[in-house]
């Protein structure tokens, strides 16, 4: 029988995150940029990556750890998973990521290009 709560979905959540962190054995920054990866892949929305921003802040990840990640998964993820991770990683962690309007404009008329071809 399930215990009440306020909250089940979060309580859910939260267990769940624990189960999973006492049966990993990564570091704590491997962790968080493996799950900042796995939002990435899934384009979650910036609730998701807010709910890893202060797991982040305590492991002292920087912004150029998380383009990194982004880097390093943009040739599998693709650049509109990789663009819209940007924009939901700005919004979360309250960061500016390095994307230069310009080189965002160029991928944008690129990628519009290639489906006009296809």
């Amino acid at each position: 029988m399930a215990t009440a709560s306020d909250a089940p979905v979060l309580d859910t959540l939260t267990a769940m995150t624990v189960d999973s962190i006492e049966r990993c054995g990564l570091d704590v920054s491997t962790l968080i940029l493996t799950r900042v990866a796995a939002l990435v892949a899934m384009d979650a929305p910036a609730v998701s990556y807010l709910a890893h921003a202060g797991a982040a802040a305590d492991a002292n990840l920087t912004t150029e750890q998380l383009q990194d990640v982004l880097v390093a998964i943009a040739p599998v993820v693709g650049t509109a998973r990789v663009m819209s991770a940007a924009s939901h990683m700005a919004k979360a962690f309250g960061l500016a990521l390095a994307l230069a309007e310009p080189e965002a404009e160029t991928i944008a008329e690129a990628e519009a290009q290639s489906r006009g071809k296809a």
